[in-house]
């Protein structure tokens, strides 16, 4: 599997060649790393792991840089991982010649993720239909299993 991060905008997929495939094939692409990825994940550290109908899952590790004055993991690492997965399994479910955007979303966080902890942010569809989707998220440890924080998402689907 090739990481592909877009360095410009320039690199980032169009607004056409978004909607010339489904959501799923566009969410498949990101993943073989035939189209870019988002700039947000080289950031934040965070990468794309799986892709399949309804689900998705992002790894990564938060570094120093996402630390609060505390010295831990900034809440924004946290709300920005579960919107990644489940947003993208919102994404897998959008039929070609549409596309969505995040309209809400909740995060809860259970326990602390040390800095440079591995995790597993999975997002799983619960409802897909043809003006909104919904889904949940939980980031997991990779080695531990342990729930770190879970989320929820309402998001728009739009056509052109």
């Amino acid at each position: 599997m090739t990481r592909k991060i877009a360095a410009g905008p320039e690199e980032l997929a169009s607004f056409d060649e978004l909607l010339s495939m489904s959501g799923l094939a566009f969410m498949q692409g990101i993943l073989s790393g035939e189209i870019a990825g988002p700039p947000i994940s080289g950031v934040m550290d965070y990468w794309l792991d799986e892709v399949e109908d309804g689900r998705v899952v992002f790894r990564g590790a938060p570094k120093f840089a996402h630390a609060n004055p505390m010295g831990g993991t900034h809440g924004g690492w946290y709300g920005t991982l579960l919107d990644s997965c489940m947003a993208c399994a919102v994404m897998t479910k959008v039929p070609q010649g549409s596309w969505y955007t995040t309209l809400e979303y909740k995060v809860n966080i259970t326990r602390p993720i040390p800095v440079g902890l591995e995790v597993l942010a999975v997002g799983e569809v619960q409802h897909s239909g043809r003006s909104t989707g919904v889904a949940r998220g939980e980031i997991v440890g990779a080695e531990d299993g342990r729930v770190y924080a879970t989320g929820s998402t309402t998001c728009i689907i739009m056509t052109r």
